[in-house]
């Protein structure tokens, strides 16, 4: 089935990207500063690695008790997040580094993570970043029949508990990544011809995905039972790395488009939005915990998703600083910055829109 033609207005009668615009470029310019990372990204970049790769080492060569495994497995998970929020992430935007080849060498590490470039391209800055929170094109808002993200998406009876186990589910992001999702999404893009960039072959395409999955469990799984562990410590170790990871990242996507605060918009019957794509972003995304340091530090800026969308081709490192001339524009020109002030609150609104979704629709 052939997906509707979309088009956003190009009417703005106050100007608003292009004032936004400007001043964000002025910003730069006048600090003299780049718009891709800088030291501080790359520090980041060597903790993220560390928090990834020392755990899962220690576990692997130091005789430990079964709890202090897990412990190193949970924190695997947590790095593997943070690789995948501030290393990954900026690098598969192109905003890591001005070099191209580092930005390719980091963008690689998807493939440690159980992702692939081309999916995770596809998906991200093509489809999510371009149709953010419309039914039908953003991917990232279907979770199939079992949770429901959009109040246009069909309501089925297990809705009602979603508020109970959507969070139980949100571990198995990444796990579903290095085992069926990057299959059938390949499938999928290539025969849709989509690409962020020159669309590869598919014999390429397929080659890599099939290497990059053998490496993957070569070094995760085939390892570690090469080094005596019994195949029951090594789907342990497996899961939990993965289940922490999952939600994590499951859990901060979320906080930043299903919200009581942001719109599921849709088009008219001709396929045409109501808003720019600036404006529309701003409607469907929102922040938390603009002031935590540490929010700001291990989410990869992910908690200024305002800013991301705006500015993906900018590192995450200058969020906080151009987050305040985004958030003045917006006021100026009378649009929503939707913004929550701590994590918690941010959580606790997002249970409470699964609640509100969940809710038996009324057709009166």
């Amino acid at each position: 089935m052939t997906k509707q033609t979309l088009s956003f207005s190009r009417t703005d009668s106050a100007k608003f990207f292009r004032t936004l615009n400007k001043r964000v470029n002025d910003y730069f310019k006048e600090n003299n500063i780049k718009r891709t990372g800088n030291w501080k990204l790359y520090v980041k970049a060597v903790i993220m690695f560390a928090l990834l790769i020392t755990p899962v080492a220690l576990v692997l060569t130091v005789d430990m008790p079964w709890w202090a495994q897990i412990l190193c497995m949970i924190i695997t998970g947590i790095g593997m997040a943070g690789v995948g929020m501030n290393v990954m992430h900026d690098a598969n935007h192109g905003s890591f580094s001005s070099k191209k080849w580092v930005n390719k060498l980091m963008g690689s590490s998807i493939y440690i993570l159980a992702g692939n470039d081309y999916n995770w391209k596809v998906q991200h800055n093509v489809l999510h970043h371009t149709y953010t929170n419309i039914q039908g094109h953003d991917e990232d808002i279907d979770a199939g029949r079992i949770i429901r993200f959009s109040k246009h998406t069909k309501w089925l009876r297990i809705h009602k508990y979603q508020r109970f186990y959507a969070f139980f589910l949100y571990g198995l992001l990444t796990a579903n990544w290095a085992i069926t999702t990057d299959f059938i999404q390949t499938a999928k893009y290539l025969k849709r011809k989509l690409a962020y960039g020159k669309l590869p072959s598919p014999a390429t395409q397929w080659t890599k995905l099939i290497i990059g999955k053998i490496v993957y469990y070569l070094i995760w799984i085939v390892l570690p039972l090469s080094l005596g562990f019994a195949w029951w410590q090594v789907l342990i170790g497996f899961l939990v790395m993965h289940y922490t990871a999952g939600i994590i990242l499951s859990v901060i996507f979320q906080l930043a488009h299903v919200m009581p605060n942001t719109e599921m918009p849709t088009p008219d019957e001709n396929g045409n939005m109501k808003n720019t794509w600036a404006i529309h972003q701003l409607f469907t995304t929102s922040n938390f915990s603009p002031k935590s340091w540490f929010a700001e530090f291990y989410t990869g800026g992910l908690n200024r998703q305002v800013e991301h969308h705006l500015f993906s081709n900018i590192s995450h490192i200058h969020y906080s600083k151009i987050a305040k001339i985004v958030k003045e524009t917006a006021k100026e020109h009378r649009l929503p910055y939707n913004e929550y002030s701590t994590f918690w609150q941010a959580v606790s609104e997002h249970y409470r829109q699964l609640k509100v979704l969940g809710k038996k629709p009324n057709f009166a």
